[in-house]
């Protein structure tokens, strides 16, 4: 079986915060950091060389395939702000109309910038998904990170 190619790095995760380049990118990454950190109660650990984490979770498939990957976190990425809403943002109907400005992928919300949402909502929005990614799989602190 292949493995996942995004998994846990030692990149440090304000370095990265911090290079990013374009200064409402980066001041809007830095405060998704502090709500995520809020939200979770867990420091961030970079996933691969682009995403923020917080939490991991193990899954395995009735085919056998297994592994691990975060439980939510972002990346600030050129065109948009990537948000990882595991596993997904199916069933959120209630919450979405409320979130503002924001497109949607299989599990990833897009948004151009914080200014466009609501930060409570998306707060609800982390919460939300971590709860129902607790009910389909253990999810924990990211490796060497304790809450």
């Amino acid at each position: 079986m292949s493995e996942i190619a995004t998994r846990p790095t030692d990149q440090d995760v304000t370095a990265f915060l911090e290079a990013v380049e374009h200064p409402v990118r980066r001041a809007d990454a830095v405060a998704l950091d502090a709500l995520f950190r809020q939200v979770t109660g867990w420091e961030p650990v970079m996933w691969g060389s682009s995403i923020v984490g917080y939490g991991q979770y193990r899954y395995r498939y009735e085919n056998g395939r297994e592994g691990r990957f975060l439980a939510t976190g972002f990346s600030p990425r050129k065109a948009s702000l990537s948000l990882y809403i595991m596993p997904g943002h199916a069933g959120r109907g209630a919450i979405l109309p409320r979130l503002g400005k924001h497109r949607t992928g299989r599990a990833c919300l897009y948004v151009n910038k914080l200014a466009d949402i609501d930060r409570e909502v998306l707060a609800e929005l982390i919460a939300a998904g971590l709860e129902d990614l607790g009910r389909r799989w253990p999810v924990s602190a990211s490796p060497g990170v304790t809450p």
